[in-house]
């Protein structure tokens, strides 16, 4: 079954973020964008690249009503240390999860079981908890936050503006298409 358009199943975990220790829960998502990026692993090779690559464009998001939320199997002791002992890691000011009992990496549908980690899942998640977009990624593969960063504002407008769809390579300000039996067979 696609985890598109289905609900975030309720959880709660413990996350790092700015210095100290917080929960977060299902109901965090709610009343504004958010994305998960779920990752591999503290102290590993690519996730601090990816992890610092989302930091530097954290405002844009911030800017767009999107909060970012990093998730790993790591413990929030984990993240605490890598933050304070990263440079890459140290950039980030939006929460990291810890799915230490592997429920959220599960309920998302990334956890490879017989490694205890997750791949490299994204999910942009509409106002009301829905997941709008899912990209998986082989583990050695690193993502791209101004694609992403395309990718939420695409969802953000055809969520404004409703029949109305954003071709390929659409980015904010360039026409949209409004499918219709005119379309077919035109495009």
């Amino acid at each position: 079954m696609s985890l598109i358009n289905s609900r975030v199943k309720p959880f709660t975990v413990n996350a790092f973020q700015q210095g100290r220790f917080i929960e977060i829960t299902d109901e965090d998502l709610v009343g504004h964008w958010s994305v998960i990026v779920f990752y591999p692993g503290d102290f590993t090779f690519v996730c601090p690249t990816e992890l610092e690559d989302l930091a530097d464009h954290y405002e844009t998001f911030q800017a767009l009503g999107v909060e970012v939320y990093g998730a790993s199997t790591d413990s929030h002791f984990a993240h605490k240390a890598w933050h304070e002992t990263s440079a890459a890691a140290g950039k980030v000011q939006f929460p990291l999860l810890a799915d230490m009992t592997h429920q959220l990496s599960r309920d998302f549908d990334v956890l490879v079981e017989a490694d205890g980690q997750a791949l490299r899942g994204t999910f942009v998640i509409d106002p009301e908890g829905r997941i709008r977009t899912v990209e998986l990624h082989d583990a050695g593969i690193g993502r791209d936050a101004v694609e992403l960063l395309r990718k939420v504002k695409a969802a953000q407008y055809i969520t404004a503006h409703p029949g109305e769809v954003c071709p390929a390579k659409w980015d904010e300000g360039a026409d949209t298409l409004a499918p219709s039996l005119d379309l077919v067979g035109k495009i």
